[in-house]
């Protein structure tokens, strides 16, 4: 429990234990290192290297088939046809994918994300995520 006390010339003074002391020595250096990390967070946005959503956006995401139908809308607001030439794939293939019904190879969607300009893991579904048949009858 720390002491609260005056110096001799009256300033305030408080005495912390070791424990105490090391603890908001910790707890300083993880701001420190968040600032930071928010320092670099803003520097990317004002940079254009990394983008940010609105809350409605983000609802918008969540709401959407896959990412792409997402991304594809937003970003670029290009129709099916026009990025998959761009990206230099079948239009049907891209259709697939945006509906969730292929996943595409890597190459691929780091050709969608190029044109996109997003990142490949923007288009990723995390594999928890992905909604099977095995999933949709466990729940059941």
């Amino acid at each position: 429990m720390p002491v609260m006390t005056k110096t001799p010339k009256g300033d305030d003074i408080v005495i912390l234990s070791r424990k105490e002391y090391d603890r908001l020595v910790v707890a300083a250096h993880e701001d420190a290192a968040d600032v930071e990390t928010l320092r670099r967070s803003i520097a990317r946005v004002k940079s254009g290297e990394e983008h940010t959503l609105t809350s409605a956006e983000v609802d918008d995401l969540l709401a959407a088939k896959t990412p792409l139908a997402f991304y594809r809308k937003k970003r670029a607001g290009l129709t099916q046809a026009a990025l998959a030439q761009r990206a230099g794939i079948a239009q049907g293939f891209l259709s697939e994918i945006e509906a969730g019904r292929k996943h595409g190879d890597v190459q691929t969607l780091r050709k969608i994300a190029d044109v996109l300009k997003i990142s490949l893991d923007d288009l990723v579904i995390p594999q928890a995520s992905i909604d099977t048949p095995r999933k949709r009858r466990a729940r059941l």
